[in-house]
C-alpha cells in the first residue's frame, strides 16, 4: 500500500496530512472563512494558495494530501502542483469520487454538490480524475458513504473497484454523518473474491464527535489504515468558538487549541492520517504543532467530556452555512 511510505517516514509530521476541501473552490462550511480568505476568490488565487500550502506543508515533512471530485477545482490545483515539483514522488495523494460539484465557482450556490454512488458515476468520475492525477493518484476513496449508500451492495461496483485495486491503485471510502460506525462495520464486511474490498477509511472524528472510535479501532485492527477528517470541527474548535476546555489545556501546554484538538486525535492508537483543513499558512503551521503535544490523562480525560450526542453534533454541522 502506498501507505507504507509514510509508516517509514521519520518526520514528526508524517502522521499528519494536508486537505484540500477549503481551498478547491470559493464556498464551504468553514466558519472564520470570510478572514482567512478575503474577498479574492478566483480559481488564480485559490490554486496560489493552493500551491502555497502544499509548499509548507511538503517542506514541514507532510507527505499525504487529501482532494476530490466536488472540492472545486482541487484536483487540478493539486496536479499543477505535482507536475511543476518533480522531487515530490514520495507523497502519498489521494481523492475521492461520489459527489459532484455544482456550484460553478459561486458561493451563492443553491446545492454546490450532488451525491451519487452509482458505478456510472464512478466511471466518468475516475476518467476526470485519471485526465488530472494519472499516476500520481495512490488512493480512490467512495465520498462519504452512509448506511443507505448503494455503493454498500452494487456488486458490479465493487468488482470495479477491485479492478482497479488489482491494478495498483488502493480503494477506500469516507463517512458522514451520525451513523459512521454502522457504515465503518459494513464496508468491513465486503469482500470481492475472498478478498476485502477496502485498504482505508477515512471519518469524522475530533473532540465533539467521537462516536466512530470503535468502528475505526475495528477497522484499524482489520489492516485498514484510517485517515481523520474534520478534526478541528469544522472551525467549532478554533480558539474563537473553542469550548473552554480545550482553551485552557492550550494555555496549559503553551500551544494553540487547534494543536491541542488534533494531537488528541494523533494520540489515538488506529489514527494512521490526521488531516489538517488549514486555508492559511500560519494556521498550517500551528496545526502542525500537533506532533509536539504530549498531553496528561487529566487532559485527555477533560477532552474527551467535551464529546456532543452524535445526533445534535451532525445536525449543528448540517446548518453551517456555506460562505
Amino acid at each position: 500500500m502506498p501507505f507504507d511510505r509514510l509508516s517509514s517516514a521519520t518526520t514528526p509530521t508524517s502522521h499528519l496530512g494536508l486537505g484540500l476541501a477549503a481551498v478547491g473552490r470559493p464556498g464551504y462550511i468553514n466558519l472564520g472563512r470570510d478572514r482567512d480568505l478575503g474577498e479574492d476568490r478566483s480559481a488564480d488565487a485559490l490554486r496560489a494558495r493552493t500551491h502555497e500550502l502544499l509548499d509548507a506543508a511538503y517542506a514541514q515533512g507532510v507527505r499525504y494530501f487529501d482532494a476530490a471530485r466536488s472540492y472545486g477545482r482541487s484536483e487540478e490545483f493539486l496536479a499543477d502542483w505535482l507536475n511543476a515539483r518533480l522531487e515530490t514522488d514520495d507523497v502519498v495523494v489521494g481523492s475521492k469520487w461520489g459527489y459532484t460539484y455544482t456550484a460553478d465557482w459561486s458561493t451563492e450556490a443553491d446545492r454546490h454538490e450532488v451525491k451519487d454512488h452509482t458505478l456510472a458515476t464512478y466511471e466518468r468520475q475516475r476518467a476526470e480524475t485519471d485526465a488530472l492525477l494519472g499516476d500520481r493518484l495512490d488512493l480512490y476513496q467512495i465520498h462519504s458513504l452512509t448506511p443507505d449508500s448503494p455503493a454498500l451492495t452494487d456488486r458490479e461496483l465493487h468488482a470495479r473497484l477491485a479492478e482497479a485495486a488489482a491494478g495498483g491503485l488502493t480503494i477506500g471510502f469516507s463517512t458522514s454523518g451520525p451513523a459512521q460506525a454502522d457504515t465503518i462495520r459494513a464496508a468491513l464486511e465486503i469482500t470481492v473474491d475472498g478478498a476485502p474490498l477496502f485498504g482505508t477509511v477515512q471519518s469524522t472524528y475530533n473532540a465533539l464527535e467521537t462516536s466512530a472510535g470503535p468502528a475505526l479501532a475495528e477497522a484499524h485492527d482489520a489492516g485498514l489504515t484510517v485517515i481523520v477528517k474534520e478534526g478541528m470541527a469544522n472551525g467549532r474548535l478554533a480558539p474563537e468558538h473553542a469550548p473552554q476546555a480545550l482553551k485552557d489545556i492550550a494555555e496549559e501546554t503553551g500551544l494553540g487549541c487547534d494543536a491541542v484538538a488534533l494531537a488528541l486525535i494523533l494520540r489515538r492508537p488506529w489514527a494512521g492520517v490526521v488531516l489538517s483543513g488549514a486555508a492559511t499558512v500560519p494556521q498550517l503551521g500551528s496545526n502542525l504543532h500537533a506532533a509536539a503535544v504530549d498531553l496528561t490523562d487529566d487532559q485527555r480525560a477533560r477532552l474527551d467530556a467535551l464529546a456532543e450526542d452524535p445526533r445534535a453534533y451532525w445536525k449543528r454541522r448540517g446548518e453551517l452555512p456555506w460562505h
